[in-house]
C-alpha cells in the first residue's frame, strides 16, 4: 500500500558534475504524492541530468535521490512502477511501433493494462503497424508515451514528453496526465514550455544552472513574485521611479513590481490622475524571465 508521508521524488542535496562541469549543484526538489510538479528550465539548467539521476543511470558525486521512497541504483525494482519518458528516446527501428511495446513491457517487467493501452493508441491515433523508422519525430514520441502511461504507474517521469507533438495530441497528452494523477499518480513534468506547466502543474521548481531559484506552489509563486500594473496616465509619475519595471508609451503606463509595492504604487497612479487601472498577478512566463532576463527570452516558448 502506498505511504502517503513518502514523498514520490525527494532530492536532497544534489551535485553531478562531468569533468570539471557541474551541471547540477546542491539542487533539493520534493514531489508529494499525487502531485504534478514541473521542473522548469532552459536546455542546459540541468532538468535531465538531475531525471538520470532518478532513474539510477548516473549516481549522485554528493547528496542523494529518492524514487518512491527506495535509493534506484541500489533498488532498481522500483523502477518497475515508474513510467519514464526520456528527452530523446531512440527505438528500434526495425521494429513496429506495437512490437517496440511489447519490447519495452518485457524490459520494464511490469505488464501494461491491455485496455488502457487499446485506449491510448487510439487516442494518440498511432498506427502501431507501422515500422518506427516510418514514424516521425511526433509518432516516435506517441510511442514512449503509450508506454509510459499504459502499466498504470505510481510515478511519471516525463522529459521534454510533448517534443514533436501537434496541438490536437498535446491536448490529449494534457488529458492523459490529469487523469493518471486523480488515479492515484505523482507526476515529474520536465520543460521549457511555460504553457504546458501552467496548464498542468500544481507546483513548480525553477532551475537555473543546476540550482533551484524558485519552487512553491504555481500560484503562490505568482503572488509573491510580481504584478502587472498597467493604467492610463499624462506622464510618468516621478515617485514610480526605481520601483519596478516601467514601461510609458502615449500615456499609456505599464509597470511590473513585486507584489509588496502594489498598494503604493496604485496609490501614486490614482494621486496622478490615473485611469483605466488594472491589476493582475505575472504569468509563470514573467516569473520565469525575471530570473532569467530579458537575454533568455529565446528559450521561452
Amino acid at each position: 500500500m502506498k505511504d502517503m508521508n513518502t514523498p514520490a521524488v525527494q532530492v536532497h542535496n544534489l551535485s553531478l558534475s562531468f569533468g570539471s562541469f557541474k551541471a547540477v549543484d546542491g539542487l533539493s526538489l520534493t514531489v508529494d504524492q499525487e502531485s504534478i510538479h514541473g521542473f522548469l528550465g532552459p536546455n542546459g539548467a540541468g532538468k535531465s541530468t538531475t531525471i538520470r539521476a532518478l532513474i539510477g543511470v548516473l549516481k549522485p558525486k554528493s547528496g542523494s535521490v529518492s524514487t518512491l521512497g527506495h535509493d534506484p541504483v541500489s533498488h532498481p525494482e522500483v523502477l518497475r512502477r515508474v513510467g519514464y519518458v526520456p528527452g530523446d528516446a531512440t527505438l528500434w527501428s526495425n521494429l513496429t511501433g506495437l512490437e517496440v511495446l511489447r519490447a519495452l513491457e518485457s524490459l520494464r517487467k511490469t505488464p501494461a493494462n491491455p485496455s488502457l493501452e487499446r485506449e491510448l493508441i487510439a487516442d494518440f491515433q498511432l498506427d502501431t503497424s507501422k515500422k518506427v523508422r516510418e514514424y516521425s519525430t511526433g509518432n516516435r514520441r506517441k510511442v514512449s508515451l503509450i508506454a509510459a502511461l499504459s502499466h498504470e504507474p505510481e510515478l511519471l517521469i516525463l522529459d521534454e514528453p510533448t517534443a514533436g507533438l501537434d496541438p490536437i495530441m498535446e491536448h490529449v497528452f494534457l488529458n492523459h496526465v490529469r487523469r493518471a494523477r486523480n488515479d492515484g499518480a505523482s507526476v515529474l513534468l520536465s520543460s521549457h514550455i511555460l504553457s504546458e506547466v501552467e496548464q498542468l502543474c500544481d507546483y513548480v521548481t525553477v532551475l537555473k544552472e543546476g540550482r533551484s531559484v524558485a519552487s512553491n506552489e504555481v500560484s503562490y509563486l505568482r503572488k509573491i513574485s510580481a504584478h502587472r500594473i498597467t493604467a492610463t496616465v499624462p506622464e510618468v509619475p516621478r515617485e514610480l521611479m526605481g520601483r519596478g519595471e516601467v514601461d510609458f508609451d502615449a500615456g499609456h503606463l505599464s509597470i511590473t513590481c513585486d507584489a509588496l509595492a502594489v498598494p503604493d504604487i496604485l496609490r501614486i497612479i490614482i494621486d496622478a490622475g490615473g485611469q483605466d487601472i488594472t491589476s493582475n498577478t505575472a504569468s509563470l512566463e514573467e516569473i520565469f524571465l525575471r530570473h532569467y532576463g530579458d537575454a533568455e527570452r529565446g528559450v521561452v516558448q
